[in-house]
């Protein structure tokens, strides 16, 4: 399965929604459009998990590195999590939980939420 990603702008945040498999092989891709929003300064961003099926540990390690960069350039990092994700039932929310890393990452449940300053992301 191939992975897209598809930017859009939304108030000052960037979304970038990502769908397909995030792994060894894709990854790479989030990780250049991650880049390409920050060089554009774009320091805002969202990534939209809703569409991912699939992540693997490379998938996680570019979540990890895009969160690392966006702190690095005094952007802020949101995450989008699948449907019902930050409370059940999610691939993705279950890998991150796993390794331990979700408590890093602040998770909305949709771009609304995620682009919405006055917003509170989910608890882990």
């Amino acid at each position: 399965m191939t992975l897209k990603v598809y930017e859009t702008e939304q108030d000052a945040w960037t979304v970038l929604r990502i769908h397909g498999e995030l792994d060894l092989v894709s990854s790479p891709v989030v990780r250049q459009s991650v880049h390409g929003a920050v060089a554009a300064g774009r320091h805002d961003v969202v990534l939209d998990l809703s569409g991912v099926l699939f992540c693997d540990s490379s998938g996680v390690n570019v979540l990890i590195a895009a969160r690392r960069l966006m702190k690095s350039c005094g952007g802020r990092l949101r995450l989008i999590l699948p449907a019902r994700g930050a409370v059940d039932g999610s691939h993705v929310n279950k890998v991150l939980g796993a390794l331990g890393v979700r408590r890093l990452f602040d998770v909305y449940p949709d771009a609304g939420a995620a682009t919405d300053d006055t917003s509170r992301p989910l608890t882990a």
